[in-house]
């Protein structure tokens, strides 16, 4: 039977799952964090520099720097379909955290539902030469697991899963330092 959580509704996920990406840059960790809580900037980083099958699309969000508690949506493509979400800012600590909790609903190109709860974490740590970011995207609940998303619940294709949402986090971590280090002074 389905979990309960809370008030979130019916979790068709057997377990939570994560995914993480690490980086390093020569931008300054206040750069980074800069950029995290300049929601307009997702739209290049994870967007216009992301790939075409799985990025963001539109955006409307409160001007920056966003703050614990600002809300802002978005849309975007999914090899599965599109997605539509809505999330708040939970910790925002200049230079250090930012996260957000998404509240997304992916519609498949048939039609499909499911609404998933994602935790997207960033911690940034200074260093001498610039600074290392923890990107970690936590899956607490999908609604339904429409077409091959049944798959996340299968032991050896759940491990295929997080590789490869590893992959696409990878390259948008990838796309924010790159931008971080282009807006930095040399």
């Amino acid at each position: 039977a389905p979990q309960r959580t809370g008030t979130d509704g019916a979790n068709a996920l057997r377990k939570r799952f994560e995914v993480h990406a690490e980086t390093t840059t020569s931008a300054p960790a206040s750069a980074v964090y800069d950029l995290l809580a300049d929601p307009a900037s997702h739209l290049v980083w994870g967007g216009e520099r992301q790939g075409s099958s799985s990025r963001l699309l539109t955006i409307d969000a409160p001007a920056a720097p966003v703050v614990v508690g600002d809300e802002f949506a978005t849309t975007g493509a999914d090899p599965m379909g599109s997605f539509a979400d809505r999330s708040v800012v939970t910790e925002a600590t200049p230079s250090s955290v930012f996260e957000f909790v998404t509240e997304a609903t992916l519609t498949t190109k048939r039609g499909a539902t499911s609404v998933w709860t994602n935790v997207h974490r960033y911690e940034i740590t200074a260093g001498e030469q610039g600074c290392r970011v923890d990107y970690t995207l936590r899956v607490t609940r999908i609604s339904a697991l429409p077409g091959m998303l049944v798959t996340l619940n299968w032991p050896g294709f759940s491990a295929l899963a997080i590789k490869a949402g590893a992959g696409l986090a990878g390259r948008g971590l990838a796309n924010l330092t790159a931008m971080a280090e282009e807006r930095s002074p040399s």
